[in-house]
């Protein structure tokens, strides 16, 4: 039996080392999580500071692992962190 999902926040923030080109290997890092069914949104913050996305992951060391391949980490164009998050939808009781 396969192990639950779990919604997981990943924060971008860059850096001064920021790479235009490392941008554009996110893009495709996001387009494989989406193949995959592991990315649930994503987008980048209006004032240019980074951005954020949300990965769907068994656990913690998980959704790490797989944000700490993201190009972005990778080269040092940003600093990532991610946070489990109990979503909750106003109306609802999840």
């Amino acid at each position: 039996m396969n192990e639950p999902l779990h919604l997981y926040l990943v924060l971008a923030m860059r850096t001064p080392d920021f790479q235009p080109e490392a941008g554009e290997s996110h893009k495709a890092f996001l387009e494989d999580l989406i193949e995959q069914d592991l990315l649930e949104l994503t987008g980048p913050f209006t004032d240019g500071t980074g951005g954020a996305y949300i990965l769907r992951a068994t656990d913690l060391a998980t959704a790490t692992q797989l944000a700490h391949s993201d190009p972005l980490h990778i080269t040092g164009s940003s600093t990532l962190t991610v946070h489990e998050w109990r979503v909750r939808r106003p109306g609802r009781k999840d």
